[in-house]
Parts: structure tokens; C-alpha cells; sequence
């Protein structure tokens, strides 16, 4: 038997082979964790509960992403021998948390990125902010400039630059902790770091973003922006997901709100 990365191939008889997928060994505290945060399954769908510090895409880092962990405990749990498909119609930022759907088939994949890119999915974000916003709810409208070398956007003015993309979003001011402030963002485009940017621009920074302005870091790296709930028709069976996740046990004094 040889092995190629996670592909072993078997010598079964003659010329006959047999080529078997081979995923790392879960310890049971990551096969738990990971079972604790499935919100969805079917057999096209997984929807999960990310962490602060999870990547969805591979990056520079080399480090383990989300699907593929996910990879990992479907072909253990399942006993698949057979590759795992895991496709990612969309992102989340490294430092946010909150739910993720992941593609189990290529029908749904194609189905749901031309979703996401059509704006037919809702995304409602909790955001806790140092500052309370100048009114109580309202609709942001900036033009943003990505900076590949920094990995940040800027807001600009209108035609100061051609690169710059329209970033459109609702706000509704939820409430306070004993020292921070609870908002509801509901994106209407899907912009590079469109609500941290966004809601830095009014003021509203969000805690333990240090790259918006943000006066200190939390411990765990994260920042207090959460996908909160993800509202869609499902791309196969045609019949309506709508899904909240719980916030990360880190963020203090939400119990009035959840």
C-alpha cells in the first residue's frame, strides 16, 4: 500500500486498485467539540457553530480548516473509506465566530454560491462594541478600498478610487453588558471586513478588534463579532433553514439577550 498525502492505494488483485481516503485521527475532547457544534445536517448541508480562530480557507499558515476538520469527523463518525466533499459557498474572517454552512455535495455547493452571490441569503451578526452607535438603529452606506498588504479596508469617498466597492448595512442597537454594547447588523452586501469597518466609521469599534480601532485584544485572539443567524431556502429540497448559534461562552452578561 502506498500513501499520496490523505490517499492510500490499494493493490486489490491483477491490475485491480482500490483508492482509499485517509483522514487524521480525531482525539475524543476535538470529536465532541466538533459534534457540539453541528447546528444542521442533512445529506447535502452541514451547518456549524465557528469559533474565534478557525479558517475556513487555507491561508499562508498552513493550518487545519474548518471543513477539513469537519472532513475528518464525517469520515470517522460515517466509516466513510471514500473522499469526504466539503465545499464553502462563503467565508467568515479568522477572528469571527458564528455559523458557517459547509456544501456535503457538489449540487449544493454550485446551488448555494450562486445564492450568496445573488444576496437570496440573510445574515443577521451580533456585534459588542466599545461604544454605543450615534442613533439607535439605521442604515450604513460607504464605499470601501481593500488594502491587499495590510488585509484592512478603508472607507473613501465615491469615484476616489475605481477598486472601491459600495458596502451596504442595516443596525439595530440591542442593548448593554455591564461595560459593552450589543448590536444586530444585517448585511446587505458581502464586503472585505465590511461591519468592522463599517461600524469603526461611526465609532462603534468592537471589542477586541485591535486592526479598527479597538483599545485591547481578548484573550483568545477573537473579536466580539458573531454570525448570530442564517436565514435561506435550501438549495435542494427547497424548504426554508433558519438557524442561530449560540454566542461564544466568552462574551460576558448576555444572558438578557439570549
Amino acid at each position: 500500500m502506498a500513501f499520496y498525502d490523505n490517499l492510500s492505494v490499494e493493490h486489490i488483485a491483477g491490475n485491480d486498485y482500490i483508492c482509499i481516503m485517509t483522514y487524521r485521527k480525531l482525539t475524543e475532547e476535538e470529536r465532541l467539540d466538533l459534534e457540539s457544534r453541528i447546528l444542521y445536517e442533512d445529506n447535502h448541508l452541514l451547518i456549524v457553530n465557528k469559533a474565534p480562530g478557525e479558517i475556513i480557507q487555507g491561508d499562508k499558515t498552513g493550518d487545519e480548516t474548518l471543513g477539513g476538520k469537519y472532513q475528518a469527523f464525517i469520515a470517522e463518525r460515517d466509516g466513510k473509506p471514500g473522499q469526504v466533499f466539503m465545499g464553502v459557498p462563503h467565508r467568515l474572517d479568522r477572528p469571527v465566530s458564528g455559523a458557517v454552512i459547509l456544501a456535503k455535495t457538489s449540487k449544493a455547493l454550485e446551488r448555494l454560491t450562486a445564492m450568496f452571490r445573488e444576496g437570496t441569503v440573510r445574515k443577521t451578526y451580533w456585534a459588542l462594541c466599545c461604544e454605543t452607535p450615534p442613533s439607535p438603529s439605521g442604515e450604513l452606506e460607504n464605499w470601501l478600498l481593500r488594502n491587499e498588504k495590510l488585509n484592512k479596508s478603508f472607507i473613501v469617498k465615491n469615484g476616489s478610487d475605481k477598486n472601491a466597492k459600495l458596502a451596504r448595512l442595516r443596525y439595530r442597537y440591542i442593548g448593554d453588558t455591564d461595560r459593552y454594547h450589543l448590536l444586530e447588523v444585517e448585511l446587505l452586501t458581502g464586503r472585505h471586513h465590511q461591519i468592522r469597518c463599517q461600524l469603526a466609521g461611526i465609532g462603534c469599534h468592537i471589542k477586541g478588534d485591535l486592526k479598527y480601532g479597538a483599545p485591547r485584544s481578548n484573550p483568545d485572539g477573537g473579536i466580539c463579532l458573531h454570525s448570530r443567524n442564517i436565514c435561506f431556502i435550501h438549495p435542494v429540497k427547497k424548504t426554508g433553514i433558519d438557524i442561530t448559534a449560540p454566542v461564544p461562552a466568552s462574551w460576558k452578561g448576555m444572558g438578557a439577550f439570549i
